[in-house]
């Protein structure tokens, strides 16, 4: 199971993490976040950071302009458009760069109806809670929600992920849905503050999911 962790702020943090090979490494640029990168780092300091990870950024409707130059200064790998952006807003930034399109749910969403814009013109989705603050919020959604649609599509899964839920993602992973489940997307439940994760917990958390075989 691929892990990407959001949220990011800490240099020494992202090398912990890099030593523990993580997949994926979030960089929110959403200033209203409690975790906006740049509150801590630099362009330059982001753009100097390597390890065995793709650099994601997390954006929430910013402009076509915004993401491209922030995606050059900071040497990103990926982004991930977690606010209500269009389906051809994603289509053109999907040309310059791969693009995650996340989709916030409510617990009686049609899935299906609001993912299907974007099938053709995104490279990945992520499944996060809906709540006013655009993903952080420590909460989870229905997960059964998902259990019997053909996505189609990798995705990453995320919303309130936790330590305790190794055994619930295991039974989701034997669900139809999980043929296209690519990774989990951990943030707010491995902190000790908004930006500042407890790197121990992540390490116990990924060898738990090695354990179960998740």
């Amino acid at each position: 199971m691929k892990i990407k962790v959001c949220g990011m702020t800490q240099l020494a943090q992202i090398e912990a993490l890099n030593k523990l090979k993580v997949d994926f490494i979030g960089f929110i640029f959403y200033p209203k976040s409690p975790r906006y990168a740049l509150n801590q780092l630099t362009e330059e300091e982001i753009k100097h950071i390597k390890g065995v990870f793709k650099k994601v950024g997390v954006f929430v409707n910013a402009s076509e302009e915004e993401i491209l130059h922030t995606v050059e200064s900071c040497g990103l790998d990926m982004v991930q458009l977690h606010g209500d952006e269009a389906s051809l807003f994603c289509e053109k930034i999907s040309e310059r760069v791969p693009v995650i399109k996340a989709f916030r749910l409510l617990n009686n969403d049609d899935v299906l109806y609001k993912i299907t814009p974007y099938l053709d013109v995104v490279d990945y989705f992520m499944f996060d809670t809906n709540t006013e603050s655009f993903g952080g919020s420590g909460k989870k959604f229905d997960w059964n929600i998902l259990r019997d649609l053909d996505i189609n599509k990798p995705f990453f899964m995320s919303g309130g992920i936790g330590e305790t839920d190794v055994e619930s993602l295991l039974l989701f992973t034997k669900q139809n849905v999980a043929k296209d489940l690519f990774s989990l997307d951990i943030n707010s439940r491995f902190e000790v503050l908004p930006g500042i994760k407890d790197v121990e917990k992540i390490d116990n958390f990924l060898d738990d999911l090695k354990r179960m075989h998740v």
